[in-house]
């Protein structure tokens, strides 16, 4: 596919393939337009953290990564302590225990009566996983999830908070003109809110390959036809172009259903098919992607948004394969500096 000319004014959206992705360029002003907050309003956030202690699963540096970000989130930007709700599992009070019922009352505690200018942050630092989807709004068939404390006290993986569930919990209750601004620092979190929009370090939005994910079927197509079996490759084409129309559908309805006028951004730390580490920054042990993140911030505050996913990347890159990600309830000037 060829890139479109950039100097065409009529040519809103170019496109372009990069290590076999496909993104789609939204260039500079052609943004559709969204009210932004200017974060000056109130600021609330819910911060959570999870070792899970004594368990097989216990992690390091999860409850670190949420005193590291009370500290980030009040030095660099307003925010106070006593508008912020901390769940992690070392606290005695069992309202402050993340279990299932507690995060998801907190998460509506943080959206709760929202307004256009109010700032909203949400951090979770804990183990992440899969389930299988039921709505059938995935194209890999498996919803993105959080683990709870009490998640194993649940039937199957019921006690596991699902990405559909986030997003209606979330992002649905918010008003043009409010930002949330959410971290994830966990395994598979790559669309852990189902934001329809993802962008690539070079400011574009991320479209799906369909030419990629037609090699296996075509390569099966293929072999069938070589070996004579006419009949068995007309039928793996009719499946793959199935195939195909189906994933393309999906996402289209996905964009439809979950884009929203709210001021929407989430960083996470790898992609839905990857894991996010459990680290050791400093002597002390911390989520990665918890680490990169208030790091480059702390050290230079005026990044843009696309800066800033270089830069956590850029800090990453040297010891871990994790990706991280930034998504959007809608499309966003990726220039504009990152502000919560």
């Amino acid at each position: 596919m060829t890139r479109g000319n950039d100097d065409d004014d009529n040519n809103v959206l170019t496109q372009q393939q990069e290590d076999s992705q496909f993104f789609l360029k939204v260039k500079p002003g052609a943004t559709p337009h969204f009210k932004l907050s200017d974060c000056q309003g109130r600021k609330r956030a819910l911060l959570i953290g999870i070792n899970y202690f004594g368990t097989e699963a216990e992690l390091g540096g999860c409850i670190n990564d949420v005193h590291n970000i009370k500290n980030f989130l009040i030095t660099l930007y307003n925010f106070k302590e006593e508008d912020m709700v901390i769940l992690t599992d070392d606290q005695q009070d069992p309202r402050m225990i993340p279990t299932r019922a507690n995060i998801i009352a907190a998460m509506q505690w943080l959206v709760n009566d929202a307004q256009d200018n109010d700032s909203f942050f949400f951090h979770y630092s804990g183990h992440g996983g899969y389930a299988k989807d039921d709505s059938g709004d995935e194209n890999d068939g498996m919803d993105e999830t959080i683990y709870p404390l009490d998640h194993d006290q649940y039937e199957g993986t019921s006690g596991q908070i699902i990405d559909d569930d986030m997003h209606d919990l979330l992002v649905k209750p918010l008003p043009e003109g409010c930002r949330l601004t959410a971290i994830f620092d966990s395994c598979h979190s790559g669309t852990a809110l189902d934001l329809p929009y993802t962008y690539s370090t070079k400011g574009t939005i991320k479209e799906q390959n369909m030419f990629k994910e037609a090699g296996s079927g075509l390569l099966e197509a293929g072999m069938a036809y070589a070996m004579g079996n006419r009949e068995g490759a007309l039928s793996s084409l009719m499946s793959l172009g199935k195939q195909l129309i189906n994933s393309r559908d999906t996402e289209e309805e996905n964009r439809e259903q979950n884009s929203s006028a709210a001021d929407v951004i989430m960083f996470s730390g790898c992609k839905d098919d990857q894991t996010s580490a459990d680290a050791q920054e400093a002597g002390k042990s911390t989520g990665a992607m918890s680490y990169a993140f208030t790091t480059t911030l702390r050290e230079n505050p005026n990044q843009s948004y696309q800066q800033l996913l270089n830069s956590v990347r850029d800090i990453l890159r040297e010891k871990y394969e994790q990706r991280p990600q930034l998504s959007s309830s809608h499309p966003i000037d990726v220039d504009l500096p990152f502000v919560c």
